[in-house]
């Protein structure tokens, strides 16, 4: 593999002496998210292999390039998963393009974030240089936590080559529930039931619907289940997939979709179009066509910030406005790890 990494830091080197922009592109799968595309593609699926896997230890290691798809299936052989449920929105979907975008899906709120489960990460930076970070073992670390700031990133900072991750055990026993209720109700319900040792792992209102998975042992499934009432839903794993995914019919309900990040007991926004809740309220979704900085004030107010998931990126930059103090340390880490600003140049912000 050390014949691969060689020409992806010469094509850096080179790139950085041309001041020629960078695409830096796995399977494709997330190229709708963020800021725009440019520069000549920079393709990692050569770069593949899972490296190390001790089920024991609850750690793997694997080449950024590796299929998404390929990594969970060996977990789960194993009992295991990724505890932060990623989204692929593809087949193609490689492990790099999952850290780089740093989403997670419905078991968020309850295991933790893409980058709570990175341990460590190898990357190129903007010269070329191979850097390693963090290790592959669960233990703290004193001073920065730089394997972590790459997650999210989406590739501005660094050429994901190779990243450990925690597992989690896959939980014994499962189960879904539906109630029907408003959504302002259901909002209500889950910040109260957060507060109470329920097994629930997942959490989603949509269509005058609130769906929560519990997940552990049988016993206290069935004990939770007691409390909480509703009905069981049949093939639940299918539609807990589909709200990763978005595969369900409201993701697709209007040409633009808006994430929204806010303080999970804000009441239901007030903005038009169709809403979505998941996260027990700390994520609202929101299919609409309405202006960027209704959205955005709306998301502050909450005490949060909005992203335009999926539209019209003419907006200018699709996440919500830095203020001047995080603005300024985005554009010193960048020109720390990127001096020569060649890799995925306005991805995230149109000047950085």
């Amino acid at each position: 593999m050390d014949d691969v990494v060689a020409p992806l830091a010469e094509s850096i080197r080179a790139a950085a002496a041309a001041r020629r922009a960078l695409r830096i592109r796995g399977g494709g799968t997330k190229d709708f998210y963020g800021g725009a595309l440019r520069g000549e593609i920079l393709d990692m699926r050569t770069y593949c292999g899972i490296i190390d896997y001790d089920p024991t230890e609850l750690v793997l290691t694997a080449r950024c390039g590796t299929p998404l798809s390929e990594i969970e299936s060996t977990m789960r052989s194993q009992g295991q998963m990724l505890g932060f449920e990623p989204p692929h929105f593809g087949p193609e979907a490689t492990l790099g393009g999952c850290l780089a975008v740093g989403l997670s899906g419905p078991r968020r709120p309850f295991a933790g974030a893409a980058r709570d489960f990175v341990l460590g990460v190898r990357v190129l930076d903007g010269r070329g240089t191979d850097l390693r970070f963090g290790g592959r073992v669960m233990k703290n670390v004193a001073g920065y936590d730089l394997s972590r700031l790459s997650v999210g990133a989406l590739g501005t900072l660094g050429v994901l080559l190779e990243a450990s991750l925690k597992a989690l055990p896959l939980p014994r026993a499962e189960i879904t529930l539906r109630l029907e209720m408003t959504q302002a109700e259901a909002i209500e319900r889950m910040n109260a039931w957060a507060g109470k040792p329920f097994p629930i792992s997942a959490t989603c209102h949509i269509a005058g619907q609130l769906f929560v998975r519990l997940s552990g042992a049988p016993p206290a499934i069935e004990a939770a289940r007691d409390k909480l009432g509703g009905e069981a839903v049949a093939d639940a794993e299918r539609f807990w997939n589909r709200v990763r995914e978005h595969d369900l019919d409201f993701f697709r309900s209007a040409p633009a979709l808006w994430r929204l990040s806010i303080r999970p007991t804000a009441p239901p926004l007030d903005l038009p179009g169709v809403h979505a809740v998941e996260w027990n309220g700390a994520l609202r979704w929101v299919a609409s066509e309405v202006a960027a900085n209704t959205v955005h004030d709306a998301a502050s107010k909450a005490g949060g910030h909005a992203t335009l998931f999926r539209g019209d990126a003419r907006i200018g930059s699709p996440f919500q406005p830095l203020s001047p103090s995080l603005h300024a340390i985005h554009k010193r880490l960048k020109a720390v790890f990127d001096p020569h600003g060649i890799l995925n140049p306005e991805r995230l912000y149109p000047d950085l």
